[in-house]
């Protein structure tokens, strides 16, 4: 018995220094798990290292494009005055012609006739006028001497009258026979490019047709017609001063042209026309620039873009990769003199190059986050990187 007792109690105590030691191990545990959440506690906050510009005041352009048509100086549709057989084509499709080229020729030969028989018509009116005369001239001294009654020469001196009048008849049937075979050849009125040839030789023609023979185009200089809806024309007016429409037009600058691929056309256009209305349906008004097509680089018929500049004076410019948009707002991270950001809205007035002016929201002088603002919240330190390359931004045109 003193044995097992003895046994027991040397158990009892091995259990007990076990659990004594694992107490220790928690508490020296839990010691270490709350000595490392203290250091986390208070250790200090990472502080983004960000690129920061300065917006400042600077003269700016910006430019404002709409679609445009463009057609020839002079656009024409060749047409016959008279009908008729197609007997000769002078020209080819898209061939430069100068006024007064043939280009056409209608079978002459009915023409020819008809001014015939109306010169054969004045021949036959001249004779009964000289015979009308003759008669007069015989009735005079009768009716002098009382041999005849007055009654006679009154109704020969009529019968004159006529046969004048036939005669002033008969020459304007052949001054319009003439006039109809002159119409037989057909000219250029202009110079310029010769359109599609839709009839052939030998093809019947009339001037009702409802297709023409050809079109002319005189694309030594071309005009370019663009419009403006209700607002952009009230804006318009207010850029460029003047009191009547004349004066405004002298004072807009010129005008260039975006061609379908994307390339600027060399030379530089003029407005020179805005519509007396707006068009009803479309709610715009259409005005017009001219630029000058010298090698005829430009046909009417192309399309284009206008591009219009305006220049600002003390305008504020920033990066539009500076700037981030939510809900249709436009914000840029601004920093202070402690160098907290504040997410900062602004008003756009237009594009310049890669970069936004600014109406409102900032003022020259403020400095804005560059890039990389994408982590950041109001509130947010940061430390600015100061690289001249960056406080002096190349704003492009």
């Amino acid at each position: 018995m003193n044995y097992i007792s003895s046994y027991t109690q040397s158990l009892n105590a091995v259990k007990w220094s076990n659990r004594v030691a694992i107490s220790a191990a928690l508490v020296f545990a839990l010691f270490l798990y709350g000595c490392s959440n203290d250091k986390l506690q208070v250790s200090a906050p990472v502080v983004q290292t960000l690129p920061v510009i300065s917006v400042n005041n600077s003269s700016e352009i910006t430019f404002l494009e709409y679609p445009a048509s463009i057609e020839g100086a002079v656009d024409l549709e060749i047409r016959p005055q008279v009908s008729g057989s197609l007997d000769q084509i002078y020209v080819n499709e898209g061939a430069l012609v100068t006024k007064g080229q043939s280009l056409f020729k209608i079978n002459e030969l009915p023409f020819k006739e008809d001014l015939n028989n109306a010169k054969a018509l004045l021949q036959s009116a001249n004779a009964a006028a000289l015979n009308a005369q003759l008669e007069v001239d015989k009735l005079t001294p009768l009716v002098a001497n009382k041999v005849v009654s007055d009654f006679q020469l009154k109704s020969a001196k009529a019968a004159h009258q006529m046969a004048m009048a036939s005669v002033e008849q008969a020459k304007a049937g052949v001054a319009a026979a003439k006039i109809n075979l002159g119409y037989t050849l057909i000219t250029a009125p202009v110079t310029g490019y010769v359109g599609r040839l839709p009839k052939k030789q030998g093809s019947l023609v009339s001037s009702s047709d409802p297709i023409p023979l050809t079109q002319l185009s005189d694309a030594h200089e071309v005009h370019v017609y663009f419009s403006l809806g209700e607002d952009d024309f009230i804006s318009f007016n207010e850029k460029y001063p003047g009191k009547t429409v004349a004066e405004r037009i002298k004072n807009i600058p010129g005008v260039s042209l975006l061609l379908a691929d994307n390339t600027i056309y060399p030379n530089q256009g003029k407005v020179d026309m805005i519509d007396g209305q707006f068009d009803k349906q479309t709610g715009s008004i259409t005005l017009r620039a001219t630029f000058a097509n010298k090698g005829a680089v430009l046909r009417s018929g192309n399309t284009g873009k206008i591009r219009l500049s305006l220049t600002h004076q003390n305008a504020l410019a920033v990066p539009q990769e500076s700037t981030i948009e939510i809900q249709d707002k436009v914000f840029v991270f601004s920093v202070d003199k402690n160098n907290k950001v504040t997410k900062q809205p602004i008003t756009v007035l237009g594009a310049s190059g890669t970069n936004y002016l600014i109406k409102d929201g900032l003022k020259s002088g403020d400095r804005i986050v560059f890039k990389g603002m994408e982590s950041l919240k109001d509130g947010d330190a940061i430390k600015p990187e100061e690289k001249k390359n960056l406080t002096a931004i190349n704003i492009s045109k």
